[in-house]
């Protein structure tokens, strides 16, 4: 009797499968879709259970479903493991396993023990998210096992670990040769990300760091040496760029096997014109922020106004705020040489403690909020009676329209407008920061503090944009329609989803060749910059030559005219595509391939 082929299971594991934290949470929900249409239900997520965030992305699976996997979570939960099995609600509804590290608790010092003693894993008085980590690698090494030890003969069984958060039990998983294939993503390295915030010239220097003297330094031996394991453990080593791969050899002690560059989910729409309607539509909600952050105190021309913005986790250098500033003070000072009529607004969007919205920017909005109540009953006034003096006069002259306006009308708008208008310069940040930062820093000595005379005005939010906020009204996507321009020049960036959050809706933006996606851009495109992506040297060029650069690129951007930006969004939105999971879900078809062979390899047929 011939034996039936065996299927082929997909486990993909991450610390933030239906936990938002930051940039994998994106990696993983975006992908899941082309996933399933690959994998079907033989795909299944594993991550962290928390109740409070599982309440609205996770639905329980009650009944047996026939998949292997209700037995196994089970035969955990009897065993005392706290173990979730359901859906998670988002769209492809992938099955997934979420364990709750906190019946953990009282086996903490054993699994310490054995990571130490296997492992040489130091794990004494590590932070509570070290803790919480280790705990849920183990629960999903006990997971892994105990389905590879039911159903290894009828599944090829592949686990796809992304990051150290999710990967603690990996090595015993190889040491305990348990029937799975395994690969792991490092999608930025622990030592790189700490290193580069403090070292003048990280990339020059490099080849030359040890790891773990670097990691007793910065205090994260822990992650670093789960990480490092867990690269070498896997069948197969990935990371998300070329950039980050120099790290992997230097940290993780080998080049990565395969790189696996990131992308969205991308819904294009039916018609081009959609995304500039789009566009037009978020940028008037702009425009009414702009008009009651500035417009008290001075105004300009909306109509020749552009917005830039830049966005990200509050890490200065790395980030490219630095370089960012610097060119906008370049960007100002050509602009007014130039005595040009344009103006800029730059958005720094990012995450700081404040104490509370500046009091003053909420009551400006406030008062053109009135100013505006006011002029609509003016306009309905005028409106009806200008009607009917029309209807019924024998003139064919305009009447006088301000006999229309009662008054009361003519004082109030008066008196509104009186009090609304101060001398005092708009404020360049719309909250009460707890502290100065190296944002306010530049900008003092920058002098990047909205005078009238300047070209460059500057806005820094330093919090995240949800549609909740009381300034935009807008949720982050529909804010980066709404402008013209992201900002991105990284000097440390593994990825870089802010730039590609840019292609997908039409938005021109600037990266560096030192992110993966601006690298990425360079291998597989020649004429990107005529298509509205620009990348900043930063890799052979110094800060200052770097900045120059930026500059140049944001003055010749500001002197195009509106049908030059409108086809430059034509031709960025157009090649979105390329960054469709559907199309670069193929780098991890190679990757899972090649893990299934070098796994199963001694089978015999």
């Amino acid at each position: 009797m011939e034996k039936k082929p065996k299927k082929n299971l997909l486990f993909e594991v991450a610390w933030e499968v239906c936990n938002q934290v930051g940039g994998i949470y994106t990696v993983i929900r975006s992908k899941v879709p082309a996933m399933v249409d690959q994998w079907g239900d033989e795909y299944v997520c594993l991550g962290p259970y928390f109740p409070q965030r599982a309440l609205t992305e996770y639905e329980p699976i009650t009944s047996d479903d026939g998949s292997g996997i209700y037995q196994v979570v089970k035969k955990m939960r009897e065993e005392g493991y706290a173990v979730e099995y359901g859906y998670w609600l988002i769209t492809g509804k992938p099955r997934v396993v979420l364990f709750d590290h906190r019946s953990m608790a009282g086996q903490m010092d054993r699994i310490k023990y054995n990571l130490w003693e296997r492992h040489q894993i130091p794990t004494i008085n590590v932070e509570d998210l070290v803790n919480q980590t280790i705990a849920f690698g183990e629960m999903v090494r006990v997971f892994l096992t105990y389905f590879a030890q039911d159903y290894a003969k009828k599944f090829d069984i592949t686990t796809h670990f992304h990051e150290w958060m999710a990967s603690s039990g990996l090595p015993d998983l190889r040491r305990e040769d348990v029937r799975i294939a395994t690969v792991f993503t490092t999608h930025a390295t622990m030592l790189g990300r700490y290193i580069a915030s403090n070292e003048r010239d990280f990339y020059q220097k490099l080849p030359f760091f040890d790891w773990k003297h670097e990691a007793r330094y910065y205090n994260i031996e822990a992650q670093a040496t789960i990480e490092r394991l867990a690269y070498l453990s896997a069948h197969v080593s990935t990371t998300v760029s070329d950039v980050t791969a120099r790290e992997c050899e230097v940290f993780l002690g080998k080049y990565p096997d395969l790189v696996l560059p990131n992308g969205l989910n991308i819904q294009r729409f039916a018609a081009v014109h959609e995304f500039q309607n789009l566009h037009m539509k978020y940028k008037e909600n702009i425009h009414d922020f702009i008009m009651g952050h500035f417009f008290q105190s001075y105004s300009f021309n909306l109509d020749k106004t552009l917005y830039f913005f830049t966005s990200g986790r509050y890490e200065y250098v790395n980030k490219g705020y630095d370089i960012t500033l610097e060119a906008l003070a370049r960007l100002n000072w050509k602009m007014v040489q130039a005595k040009m009529d344009m103006t800029v607004v730059m958005f720094i969007v990012t995450k700081q403690p404040y104490h509370s919205i500046n009091p003053d920017v909420l009551q400006s909005r406030a008062v053109l909020g009135e100013i505006q109540d006011t002029c609509e009953a003016i306009e309905k006034q005028i409106g009806d009676k200008l009607y009917m003096a029309s209807a019924s006069s024998t003139d064919h002259h305009l009447p006088d329209l301000n006999q229309f306006v009662d008054e009361y009308w003519r004082l109030r708008l008066r008196r509104t407008i009186q009090t609304w208008k101060t001398k005092r310069l708009p404020p360049y940040v719309t909250h009460d920061l707890k502290q100065p930062d190296s944002i306010t820093d530049c900008c003092e000595r920058t002098g990047l503090k909205n005078h009238e005379q300047d070209r460059v005005k500057i806005v820094y939010h330093p919090d995240f944009i949800a549609s909740t906020n009381p300034l935009f009204g807008l949720d982050y996507g529909q804010f980066v329609r709404g402008c013209h321009l992201g900002i991105f020049p990284s000097y440390y960036e593994p990825w870089g989803y802010t730039p590609l959050e840019c292609v997908v809706r039409g938005i021109p933006t600037v990266t560096s060749d030192l992110s993966g996606f601006g690298d990425f851009i360079m291998q597989i495109m020649r004429d990107y910059e005529n298509r509205g992506i620009y990348v900043i040297n930063r890799k052979t060029q110094n800060f200052d030559q770097a900045a120059d650069q930026l500059a140049n690129i944001l003055f010749k951007f500001v002197r195009m005219n509106l049908r030059e930006r409108i086809q430059q969004r034509n031709k960025v939105e157009n090649i979105s595509d390329v960054f469709d999971w559907g199309n670069l879900r193929s780098y991890y078809d190679t990757a899972h391939d090649l893990a299934a062979k070098k796994a199963f390899k001694t089978t015999v047929n």
